[in-house]
């Protein structure tokens, strides 16, 4: 049994072929089906985000597992759209097993270290289990996978420190305040940037968010997703005076906020520090509001310098990460290939007994009523015989390979498996000569 997997992503397609592919929760189980109709898969999981479509699946025979998950996005539309060959990636084996791996680590994503994506592969592992769509080979994977990820987290920094200008905005707030439990943030704008921030305000646990926006609808759909309040824009400058953090991106290309205004604001403080936070280009905030006392402003370019360092300490972290995939899928690799042996071993057995029992058969045929005599001819013929049979297989491969250019190595594996430069043990020498073990007659040694 093989592993592959088969796909496309951020690395190998645009956005574009990206979402004509993808599978919302609604298809998994009919994308299930699919993908274990395919030739030569025996398992499968399917995993669907924004940034990448891709199967994994357990097969017999990788060539063929390849061709059937090929085929299977080429079964995603009706009027018979190829499949976007172009575009497909193809991992087997430990290739494979490192790719699951990097990618629940969220070493694949756009984002390096983005948490999202941990739980879409858990997802995607889950409507798989619940579809009886993996075995043994995938359940193994994919708790592996999740496990190493987990590792990942718990071993280094690669998950921490903000890498997006909106997480590092609401970073800068945990700076300046370490909690955010009880600071009232006020954000100005309902645009990505500010839904975002917003977002990464919740995760980090603010629980007082204000919204202001020009359009009212927003503010208020944004305030209800995050359990926040919304705001008529000409009440904001009451909540500048209220507010902690203020942070503002908006689609004006005016300053909302001047040195006037926030003088004014300053006053009515008493002396209460405001720090604002300013993301939006063209500027918002005009930035002589840095003058004010008590007033204290930050804009895109403060907070990229601390992106692009973070991302720095984030991709020296990975190299950390990088190092437990490799340890981890050793072990994986190494469970993998004890599979291929387990049927040969079940065989092995099977026919040993079956020659076994024969000759069992064949001897109780002859001894019956004989005398003890006649049972040890019996025996020794019975052993006999099964030696003989034991042997003869593979001693002729033996002596046919042993005239190849190979056959030292088929000597060196029958000498490793039956032992045979190991010096026997007494009990071994005694069985054979059939007689009883020799008491040991050498002088006790001294204490």
């Amino acid at each position: 049994m093989n592993i592959i997997v088969v796909g496309l992503s951020h690395r190998t397609a645009p956005v574009e072929v990206r979402e004509r592919y993808a599978l919302p929760e609604s298809e998994w189980a009919g994308a299930l089906d699919r993908l274990r109709s395919c030739q030569g898969v025996a398992e499968g999981v399917v995993l669907s985000t924004c940034n990448r479509v891709e199967v994994c699946a357990a097969v017999r025979d990788t060539d063929a597992g390849f061709e059937g998950a090929t085929r299977f996005f080429g079964s995603y539309h009706a009027d018979g759209r190829e499949a976007p060959a172009p575009h497909l990636y193809y991992y087997a084996s430990a290739e494979a097993i490192r790719h699951v791996f990097r990618v629940a680590a969220s070493l694949d994503s756009m984002v390096l270290g983005e948490p999202q994506i941990l739980g879409q592969v858990k997802d995607a592992f889950d409507a798989a289990l619940a579809h009886k769509a993996t075995g043994v080979v995938l359940n193994k994977l994919f708790n592996k996978a999740i496990s190493v990820a987990k590792r990942i987290r718990t071993e280094t920094r690669v998950a921490e420190s903000a890498v997006s200008v909106s997480s590092a905005a609401v970073e800068l707030a945990r700076k300046i305040f370490r909690s955010l439990d009880e600071t009232r943030v006020l954000v100005m704008g309902s645009g990505e940037m500010a839904e975002l921030a917003a977002k990464s305000l919740v995760s980090h646990g603010a629980e007082r968010i204000v919204i202001a926006a020009r359009n009212q609808a927003k503010a208020d759909a944004l305030a209800r997703e995050y359990s926040a309040q919304a705001v008529a824009r000409e009440g904001f400058m009451d909540e500048l005076v209220r507010a902690d953090i203020v942070i503002c991106s908006t689609g004006a290309s005016h300053y909302l906020l001047d040195a006037r205004q926030m003088a004014d604001v300053a006053r009515r403080r008493k002396g209460r520090p405001l720090f604002l936070i300013d993301l939006a280009v063209p500027r918002n905030i005009d930035p002589a509001v840095n003058e004010v006392e008590d007033v204290f402003l930050y804009n895109i370019d403060d907070l990229n310098s601390v992106v692009e360092a973070n991302r720095r300490e984030r991709e020296k972290e990975a190299v950390k990460a990088e190092a437990i995939i490799e340890e981890e899928l050793a072990h994986m690799v190494k469970w993998l290939r004890s599979l291929e042996v387990t049927p040969t071993i079940v065989d092995l057995r099977q026919q040993v007994e079956r020659l076994r029992q024969a000759e069992v058969e064949r001897a109780m045929a002859r001894y019956k009523n004989g005398s003890e005599q006649d049972l040890r001819a019996a025996l020794d013929g019975v052993t006999s015989a099964l030696v003989n049979k034991l042997l003869h297989a593979p001693l002729v491969v033996l002596k046919d390979e042993a005239t190849q250019t190979h056959g030292a190595l088929y000597v060196d594996i029958v000498r490793r498996l039956f032992h045979l430069d190991e010096k026997p043990s007494r009990s071994a020498d005694d069985s054979v000569r059939g007689g009883e073990p020799q008491a040991d007659r050498s002088e006790p040694r001294g204490t």
